[in-house]
């Protein structure tokens, strides 16, 4: 078996969640860093570096949450007349009991982090240390958010008309199969499994936000989601051809836009006789050759 190669690849959010942090830390520096401000600050640029803006939003939303939620539960635990290991573990399984109760799927990493560094430390004010690390988190949650949203901010439109080109190969190649002179018809389930990736490429597509294009974006939302309404119309007409247990006589109109699709036809059979099974085939080639040309047409608009 032939071990795959390691490829060593710097990704343009990789650069990013560097620079955000660094800026981060030069930001929390101002005032006098330390080893549990910087840490603070790069955990909160880091947590901001997602592909859409929705999930930068829950990824804030999140982070402060969780920063607050550890520093409730350990200045209360603090105050409690125990020592600090038990103390540590309470916290500890009251925080995860919390979290699975209200059915939170977010770590509680950063909660319990909180917690313990209150717990454990005798010396610091709990208040003054959880507003500082509040605080300092949203420093680098700040940063993150700006660094990810204005510098090259993610666009996955390029993939999702990519995903719609190799769909169009694979409908080539299907309706080939159909009509190749055998009795044995393809399976439609490959080209529903592009069209699920392609609504997951749109998926992240509209949850995200170019500050600057907003309208432009909306825009290609709507030209790209009307792609997708076309290739599932598309699919759903081949699922009816794949369904037949033999597929009817193409009519010469049918064959001719096939062939000028770069198809190459093997049933030679000729339509001599309309029978119902022939109407049917046609008409559903037909949907397909209209609803393929109106893709292409949208995509090369783009």
């Amino acid at each position: 078996m032939q071990k795959g190669k390691f490829k060593f690849h710097i990704g343009l959010r990789t650069l990013k969640t560097a620079v955000a942090i660094v800026i981060a830390m030069v930001v929390v520096d101002l005032y006098g860093a330390t080893g549990d401000k910087l840490i603070f600050a790069m955990l909160g640029a880091m947590a901001v570096m997602e592909p859409t803006f929705k999930d930068s939003l829950t990824a804030c939303v999140s982070q402060i949450a969780g920063t607050l939620f550890g520093a409730v539960f350990g200045i209360l635990l603090s105050f409690l007349p125990l020592g600090p290991m038990l103390r540590v573990g309470i916290g500890i399984i009251a925080i995860i009991v919390f979290y699975n109760g209200l059915h939170i799927k977010l770590s509680p990493s950063l909660p319990c982090f909180i917690m313990v560094m209150l717990c454990v430390s005798d010396s610091m004010n709990p208040v003054t240390y959880a507003l500082g690390r509040s605080w300092d988190t949203t420093i680098g949650l700040i940063v993150g958010m700006a660094v990810n949203m204005l510098i090259f901010p993610y666009n996955n439109s390029r993939q999702i008309r990519e995903t719609m080109r190799s769909l169009d190969r694979d409908l080539i190649a299907f309706l080939e199969d159909v009509f190749d002179g055998d009795q044995f018809l393809p399976d439609p389930d490959g080209m529903e499994g592009k069209i699920a990736a392609l609504q997951k490429q749109l998926g992240i597509f509209a949850n995200q936000r170019f500050l600057l294009h907003r309208r432009r974006q909306a825009r290609e939302l709507e030209d790209l989601r009307a792609c997708d309404r076309r290739a599932k119309d598309l699919v759903a007409h081949l699922a009816v051809l794949a369904r037949m247990e033999m597929p009817g006589r193409l009519n010469a109109e049918n064959r001719r836009r096939l062939q000028a699709c770069g198809a190459t036809i093997r049933d030679q059979r000729t339509l001599d006789s309309v029978m119902e099974i022939d109407v049917v085939t046609n008409y559903h080639v037909q949907e397909i050759l209209t609803l393929r040309r109106e893709l292409m047409d949208a995509l090369q608009n783009e």
